[in-house]
């Protein structure tokens, strides 16, 4: 599904991978709802802050196979790609988590540059 890149477009997207989950069969408040719906939500804000081209919408895929969710994230913008290994926040730091959370809760996590347009997809795989 397509979003806009604002902080509505980054809730809603969170929430249609809650509904999404559920219709799957994982609950609310299970290990594996709650870490999806953390890195979709995660991959989202990225999407919004760090991926926002003015007019274009990112987009949000989910996939479930054999014991694990891909969460596929792609923005329009091609020339911010994220680091390869996000380091450890400071505590006092502003920014920086997201990426550092996706890495701790998902199996793997990558990015790759878009196919046919600009920008990139960040993908994380959660064993669920």
């Amino acid at each position: 599904m397509c979003f806009t890149p604002t902080e509505r477009g980054a809730r809603l997207a969170r929430r249609l991978a809650a509904r999404r989950l559920e219709g799957w069969g994982y609950s609310p408040g299970g290990a594996a709802y709650d870490a999806v719906v953390l890195v979709v939500g995660e991959l989202a804000a990225n999407a919004v802050h760090h991926g926002h081209v003015p007019g274009r919408d990112f987009q949000l895929r989910l996939a479930a196979e054999d014991g694990v969710v891909r969460v596929e994230v792609t923005d329009t913008r091609g020339d911010r790609m994220p680091p390869e290994r996000p380091s450890v926040p400071g505590p006092d730091a502003e920014e920086g988590r997201g990426l550092w959370i996706v890495a701790e809760v998902a199996a793997r996590w990558g990015v790759v540059p878009r196919v046919g347009a600009p920008g990139k997809t960040v993908w994380a795989e959660v064993v669920v």
